[in-house]
């Protein structure tokens, strides 16, 4: 808390909301465009080596793995919209919306720990940082006091 605290209360001013977010949104649109590609080659390479998998139709698997990235695309596409309305609006986003970014986060953060062995500590790192980011807009954006007797004014007058 006190870190949100020391971001955004410089002069009573949001200093680091409205970057982040901006930031975050990017990172989200590049890594979708990213994940589609990864998917595209993935099944392509599937469809022309003919691979099989317990004897599954190679064809199944291939169109698979094109829905996985279309989905996998569209949901990180649509959390970067989140973030760049948050971004616009500088208020927080609404409870459904909410609720998408923190899936995203806990998915970057369960990517991190199965990339770490696969792929290296760079990959790691980076999916760490956009978790962060993540989780630095839901917090930084977070529900302020709520009228009289809030923690914010002290105790309610008995």
């Amino acid at each position: 808390m006190s870190f949100v605290l020391a971001v955004t209360a410089i002069r009573g001013e949001a200093v680091a909301r409205r970057p982040v977010a901006w930031v975050a949104a990017i990172v989200l649109l590049l890594e979708a465009l990213g994940a589609v590609f990864v998917n595209g080659v993935l099944a392509t390479v599937v469809d022309n080596q003919r691979m099989s998998l317990a004897g599954l139709d190679p064809g199944a698997m291939s169109t698979g793995t094109w829905a996985l990235g279309a989905v996998l695309g569209l949901c990180l596409v649509l959390c970067a919209a989140v973030l760049v309305r948050t971004a616009v609006r500088d208020r927080a986003p609404g409870r459904v919306a909410r609720c998408a970014l923190i899936g995203c986060a806990v998915v970057h953060a369960v990517l991190g720990a199965v990339t770490v062995g696969l792929v290296g500590w760079p990959a790691f790192a980076f999916l760490m940082v956009v978790m962060g980011m993540l989780v630095l807009v839901v917090v930084a954006y977070g529900p302020g006091p709520r009228g009289r007797g809030s923690r914010a004014e002290g105790p309610a007058p008995a």
